[in-house]
């Protein structure tokens, strides 16, 4: 990634300690837990939702990151992209416990959770894949009884491992592969890796048997993919995250659709929707380069997405996309730190993007917190991650 200017440095700086300073003092005196609670709640009054709609405190959970809900109500597993991964136990309106998921001695960016419809766990790391089956029923021995499928180092090579662009995401498809999305390790890729990136899925998006096996480049042409979802036609819907330093309002992030195997999304020759790189105007993109299906605020960080099925919302939103925008650093004014709603057009194509729940964004080069990802309870109700505050927050609905 390019060396940012002293200007956006001092910007990300400023932004970083206001948003510290609400927690700072906790932080030096390592708060406990309820204290942190009351912290934390103290910011939900400045959300705002649409009318109908509330947002409490669900869970605490440091570095929280991506969701992966049970389908029996037992478990929610939760990603980070530190060394720790966690299970938490459900609860009405609130969680019961929240419980270290260690299923193995050592976890490398742990961020990637996805269960299948038979209940088995795939824990993604920065290069390893795990999978646990029954996981629901098995958590507590996974150190026993989980298995390695994609082995250390087997995701991408070696040589291009690296802290950035390293957060993988997962998706278990209705054909029973299993998706994984491979970030590219620049801000735009050199022209010298770019036969190996297509070669290996850096870059896009790999599918694999559920054992690891038969590993295939499904998408290219992406930089930072952190978020996807099935729609009900079983189509592979994505987030992208898109070029820095080309302007405060491009490129556009973006929704983008796989209909199937083979499509190119246009990255590095284009950095966001049509708006192409500097590194690669000049030369020719290749044929059939697929565009957004949405494209969103330039620099917001759109992250996890997900389809609502549910029945607690109303009409309007079933079968719309959620998805979380992280917010900007590269950019003056801030954008993002908020959740987006995407309602489909009447062939389940295109769309339109308008915020659903925000407020922290302080407007003034800060965060009060940064959702990560969305996820739905059995009841209809939505989770949404915080990595910022360790926090995962449930949206309901009801009707007045």
């Amino acid at each position: 990634m390019r060396k940012p200017k002293p200007l956006r440095v001092a910007i990300v700086v400023a932004a970083a300690a206001l948003a510290g300073l609400l927690f700072a003092q906790s932080a030096r005196t390592k708060p406990d837990p309820e204290t942190r609670r009351s912290e934390i709640e103290a910011i939900l009054p400045r959300i705002k939702l649409p009318e109908g709609f509330s947002i409490s405190l669900y869970a605490l959970a440091r570095d929280a990151r991506t969701l992966a809900i049970g389908k029996e109500g037992k478990a929610i597993f939760v990603g980070t992209d530190d060394k720790r991964a966690y299970v938490v136990t459900p609860g009405p309106g609130k969680a019961g416990a929240v419980d270290v998921f260690m299923p193995a001695a050592s976890l490398v960016m742990p961020h990637g959770v996805c269960l299948s419809k038979e209940g088995a766990l795939f824990l993604l790391e920065r290069n390893r894949v795990t999978r646990l089956d029954d996981a629901e029923n098995t958590w507590r021995e996974a150190d026993a009884r989980a298995k390695v499928i994609v082995k250390a180092g087997g995701l991408i090579p070696r040589s291009e491992e690296s802290r950035g662009h390293s957060t993988r995401v997962c998706r278990v498809g209705p054909d029973g592969k299993l998706y994984v999305s491979l970030g590219q390790p620049h801000n735009v890729a050199p022209r010298d890796k770019l036969a190996l990136y297509e070669k290996t899925g850096i870059g896009g998006i790999v599918r694999m048997n559920r054992d690891g096996s038969g590993r295939e480049v499904f998408a290219t042409g992406l930089r930072n993919s952190v978020g996807m979802d099935f729609d009900d036609r079983g189509r592979l819907w994505f987030t992208d995250n898109q070029v820095d330093s080309m302007g405060e309002d491009i490129p556009p992030g973006e929704i983008n659709r796989a209909d199937g195997p083979g499509l190119n999304f246009g990255f590095p020759w284009y950095g966001g929707g049509h708006v192409r790189t500097h590194e690669y105007a000049k030369e020719t993109p290749p044929a059939g380069v697929v565009f957004p299906e949405a494209e969103e605020a330039a620099h917001a960080a759109d992250l996890g997405m997900t389809f609502y099925r549910g029945t607690m919302f109303p009409q309007e939103y079933r079968g719309g996309i959620f998805s979380a925008q992280h917010g900007s650093w590269d950019r003056s004014g801030p954008v993002g730190a908020r959740v987006m709603f995407t309602r489909l057009g009447p062939n389940g194509e295109g769309g339109v993007t308008t915020p659903f729940a925000e407020g922290w964004n302080t407007g003034q080069g800060g965060y009060l917190g940064r959702p990560v990802d969305v996820a739905e309870l059995a009841d209809g109700s939505l989770l949404v991650t915080d990595d910022q505050n360790g926090a995962i927050y449930r949206i309901f609905y009801r009707a007045k």
